[in-house]
């Protein structure tokens, strides 16, 4: 494939770069699979301990991260004249001893829904990848 004169490929982020870019952005989305249907749900999250957590309320993102732990987290956005996407894989886990709940709450997520996010979830990554490219002018 021809690239456009002037214009840099995509490339790949490092591992690096990508927590980066997780670090920083506002949110991200989750998506599960149960029962051969493929949801994708916007989260608040922050990064503890090199996993994701986040909180969510009893529902159906719950009960599917019970049913399949497998996830994807991911997010995109633009940073200057370039534009990014972050994809994390990884196995979820529901979380809710008093040290690292208070740790988690501690990180600073801050849910936009107004209904109670009682529940704390967590992501172990098992693979982070990301790229990154200039955009078309």
């Amino acid at each position: 494939m021809d690239i456009e004169e002037g214009r840099e490929p995509t490339r790949a982020l490092t591992e690096s770069e990508c927590w980066e870019r997780i670090h920083a952005a506002p949110y991200g989305r989750i998506a599960v699979a149960a029962a051969e249907e493929i949801d994708v749900f916007p989260i608040n999250h922050a990064v503890l301990d090199g996993m994701i957590v986040f909180r969510t309320s009893a529902g159906t993102k719950l009960l599917e991260l019970t049913i399949r732990q497998r996830v994807v987290f991911e997010i995109d956005g633009t940073d200057g004249a370039e534009a990014f996407s972050v994809m994390v894989k990884g196995v979820a886990e529901e979380f809710d001893r008093d040290a690292d709940t208070l740790d988690a709450e501690n990180a600073g997520v801050t849910p936009w829904a107004p209904e109670p996010k009682d529940r704390w979830v967590r992501i172990h990554p098992t693979s982070v990848s990301g790229r990154i490219f200039r955009r078309r002018a």
